[in-house]
């Protein structure tokens, strides 16, 4: 009886010792305490793969997994050579051989940057002329909104589909005039690489505006309308309005946004992937990185240099946030 009570003491003891301890932790020590589980899940779910695929691109693997040799960097140094393009179909290459718009376009990672930046730039500017909109009082505006939300629930491969049809040579009914602009190729569009890089980036816009709207719209709804009240006392127009108060209270809610549609956008396959499936022979000639580490047998090399992109990327982008990105 005295052993059972003296553990429980030791464990009351020990519970108190603990409880004190973090009674005397600052607000930052903390709040850092309460993330240590999230920090083990992403190092479970996160850091753990990444380490793997690095280790996997030091060896040379066969492609039925029979064989495995230790390289060290060589997969690196025949993957910023050419020595990996090989592996890509039409003569694509993994980093341009020129500085010319053949030469840039033809490479996987310029096509990749070129969608990323674009889409992503359109997105958002879209996306906040969306949100602007329905942060505005008028009659159906919750209709509105479901709405606008229709193209982002529409599945890939269905909106793959849906551009193929609309975009095709043969069928389509926005070739003709966006050739005429000199926008499109009028014949084999989604053949020619700039054509389909066009309709790839158009595409990914159409889809992932509605996200970038409603981040922003959860941003606009946050600003204390007060303020508009006071602006409109002083005599402030609808652009100071904007200039001096809306923007400046989303812009950390548009960083986010272009921070999670910017990593998202570096890793584009699946709707490139479907067009390409529509027909027997892929017709879609645009080759991004995503598409490299699905037709090359080694493909770790290009995975970890894509996550390497990736994450310089988010670096930057919360540098430029600053504070308010933390």
């Amino acid at each position: 009886m005295s052993t059972e009570t003296g553990r429980e003491s030791r464990r009351s003891g020990a519970l108190v010792s603990v409880m004190r301890w973090m009674e005397n932790l600052s607000d930052t020590q903390y709040a850092y305490l309460l993330l240590i589980p999230v920090f083990v899940l992403l190092g479970v779910v996160a850091l753990y793969p990444l380490l793997r695929t690095f280790e996997l691109s030091l060896f040379a693997i066969s492609a039925d997994f029979s064989s495995t040799n230790f390289v060290g960097a060589g997969n690196y140094v025949e993957l910023f050579t050419g020595g990996k393009n090989r592996y890509l179909p039409g003569g694509t290459t993994f980093l341009p051989e020129g500085f010319g718009l053949g030469a840039l376009l033809n490479s996987a990672l310029v096509v990749t940057i070129i969608f990323a930046v674009t889409s992503v730039l359109f997105e958002t500017l879209i996306g906040l002329g969306q949100a602007l909109i329905l942060d505005q009082d008028f009659y159906g505006r919750r209709w509105i909104r479901a709405a606008i939300i229709i193209p982002w629930a529409v599945p890939v491969v269905i909106q793959g589909i849906i551009f193929f049809l609309m975009f095709n040579s043969n069928v389509g009914f926005l070739t003709p005039p966006l050739a005429d602009l000199g926008l499109l190729a009028p014949t084999n569009t989604l053949n020619d690489t700039a054509s389909a890089t066009f309709i790839i980036i158009v595409a990914d816009i159409w889809k992932t505006s509605a996200f970038m709207a409603l981040l922003i719209l959860a941003g606009l709804q946050s600003i204390d309308r007060g303020l508009y009240d006071v602006a409109k006392v002083a005599g402030a127009t609808k652009w100071q309005q904007f200039k001096l108060i809306t923007f400046p209270l989303i812009l950390p809610t548009i960083g986010v946004a272009v921070l999670f549609r910017s990593v998202q956008a570096m890793r584009v396959y699946g709707i490139i992937d479907t067009v390409s499936s529509c027909t027997v022979v892929p017709s879609l000639s645009c080759m991004v990185v995503a598409t490299f580490t699905t037709r090359e047998g080694t493909s770790a090399a290009i995975a970890f240099v894509t996550a390497a992109i990736i994450g310089i990327v988010v670096m930057g982008l919360i540098a430029w946030q600053g504070e308010d990105a933390i």
